[in-house]
């Protein structure tokens, strides 16, 4: 149970978080919209700072608020982007979207449906939980991923590996025109492809 405290700044991160993350699609300007998704993501590390889970509200802050919506602000103030034409084409998907928001609540109410009638199998299919006394959530967590799941903690990382890799292939567009380093022809170079003599008569030179 959460004391006074506590339950003051968990309404407060909840409200500002759910605000937020309506602003995110209500905002017209879409800088506006990177700048509150950045709030929504530090009011949920504030949320995961309560729950005790010290290590995701770190990721959240350090990952999603240092990287990804700070890229998004990037591409979205350096790229000339014209986003009411991107929107001028989603009611044609509008079925397709409300088709998979369907199967989604559908699986949410079945998930949560679930819980509700038989709470004790979150207990059964669960690791236990490790006494933060002794040892902090984010060792508890740093010993269950590079121990009991190394090899898909790997697996993973080597996916998105291969994806940013494809990813980059495909949006690389060599421009005609343009020099460009070749290690294979530096490498393979020789002296007589590396060096012209030339001999200038007296008084001819430079």
């Amino acid at each position: 149970m959460l004391n006074g405290l506590e339950a003051v700044f968990f309404y407060l991160f909840a409200f500002v978080a759910v605000a937020a993350g309506f602003m995110v699609i209500s905002a017209r300007n879409p800088v506006h919209s990177v700048l509150f998704l950045i709030l929504t993501f530090v009011n949920a590390a504030g949320l995961f700072l309560l729950a005790g889970a010290e290590f995701l509200a770190m990721i959240l802050l350090v990952v999603y608020v240092g990287a990804v919506a700070v890229l998004f602000l990037f591409v979205v103030m350096m790229l000339d982007v014209d986003f009411a034409e991107l929107k001028s084409g989603a009611l044609q998907y509008a079925p397709v979207g409300a088709l998979v928001g369907l199967i989604l609540a559908g699986e949410l109410v079945v998930v949560l449906g679930g819980y509700a009638f038989a709470p004790q199998l979150a207990g059964k299919i669960a690791k236990p939980m490790p006494d933060l006394a002794v040892r902090t959530n984010t060792a508890a967590l740093g010993d269950i991923i590079y121990t009991d799941y190394i090899y898909y903690f790997q697996i993973a990382g080597l996916i998105l590996l291969v994806a940013m890799i494809g990813a980059i292939v495909l949006t690389l567009r060599h421009k005609v025109g343009v020099k460009r380093q070749s290690i294979a022809a530096q490498v393979a170079r020789t002296p007589a492809t590396a060096i012209e003599v030339k001999k200038v008569e007296t008084g001819r030179g430079i």
